[in-house]
């Protein structure tokens, strides 16, 4: 599968490696405080099983074309700033979901809007979706903001949608076609 055009002198976006492991725990361990209250995976005592555990799984999801991960590295440096992926692939009705966070010290910054685009394209040239979904606990305000930044359109309140620290909650849904991105 083609990833090309991910990247550009801002930043680089590739499948994870192993060797992504120890940046991965160290912006995980930095941004408890604020992605860790919407991702419940992203704690204090995340460490490099942890990681190496989500990488592997990410390469399984490749291998599987179940979902499509990807780390997001400043172009310049190669600092590890965050993620963006599609999971949930639904081959027959051609969607999926689309995910992103930021390390706490690069966030307000775009970079989620900047790597979701990114995913987005490559959902929509690579995979062949037709719609893209991005759901979103209702009080997380700045995923709120960069789903409309991206112009998806907001479309519901989907009652106890999704599953989170064993209770089901509702969550905001955008979706998201082709011709959004233009």
């Amino acid at each position: 599968m083609d990833i090309t055009g991910l990247s550009d002198d801002r930043l680089h976006l590739r499948t994870w490696r192993e060797e992504d492991a120890p940046a991965l725990v160290e912006a995980v361990r930095e941004s408890v405080a604020s992605v860790g209250q919407w991702l419940p995976w992203c704690r204090a005592g995340y460490d490099l099983s942890d990681a190496l555990t989500w990488i592997a799984h990410c390469q399984t999801g490749w291998a599987s074309g179940d979902h499509f991960a990807f780390p997001v590295f400043e172009a310049g440096s190669g600092r590890l700033l965050g993620a963006a992926g599609l999971n949930q692939h639904n081959r027959l009705h051609r969607s999926a979901n689309l995910g992103y966070w930021v390390r706490e010290s690069c966030q307000r910054r775009g970079v989620a809007v900047a790597a979701a685009r990114r995913v987005a394209r490559f959902g929509f040239s690579q995979l062949g979706l037709v719609r893209i979904e991005i759901v979103i606990l209702p009080d997380n305000l700045a995923s709120h903001a960069v789903a409309r930044s991206l112009g998806a359109k907001f479309e519901a309140i989907a009652r106890q949608r999704l599953w989170v620290e064993g209770q089901a909650r509702d969550a905001a849904v955008y979706g998201w076609i082709p011709r959004d991105l233009d």
